[in-house]
């Protein structure tokens, strides 16, 4: 026979976004410099997101990182298949951060071999501009 436990209902609290609170790094050098929280914290996560490939780190789900490099890389993408790809790759790699509300107004230039990303990110904390080199 089940066991009634009454919960009242006064004590229950609405769910909450988790505190962002984490480790400033300095990606480009491979260095801790200190804490960031809310809107820098979140364009931390989204920029390192972008920059992890997907399945190659252990330490990852495979719901962690992208494929960019890969699809910008691959030796038949042509322009008009990254700038279709990119948009749909940059959302999937950003889902599972609920911080990360939309991304939009995606910008491209290409130098060589490299990418130039940029695009807007609503988020929780506010509207940032991301720019990255894929």
């Amino acid at each position: 026979m089940p066991t009634y436990i009454p919960i009242p209902i006064s004590t229950l609290q609405d769910e909450q976004e988790p505190p962002s609170l984490t480790y400033a790094l300095d990606l480009d050098r491979g260095r801790i410099i200190g804490k960031v929280d809310g809107l820098k914290a979140t364009e931390q996560a989204i920029r390192k997101a972008l920059i992890t490939p997907r399945w190659k780190c252990l330490v990852y789900d495979n719901q962690y990182g992208s494929e960019l490099k890969n699809e910008i890389t691959a030796k038949d993408a042509s322009r008009e298949l990254i700038e279709t790809e990119i948009p749909r790759m940059v959302e999937d790699a950003l889902k599972p951060d609920t911080r990360v509300l939309e991304v939009r107004d995606f910008t491209f230039s290409f130098e060589g071999e490299e990418c130039y990303i940029g695009f807007y990110a609503d988020t929780i904390f506010g509207t940032t501009y991301i720019e990255e080199v894929i």
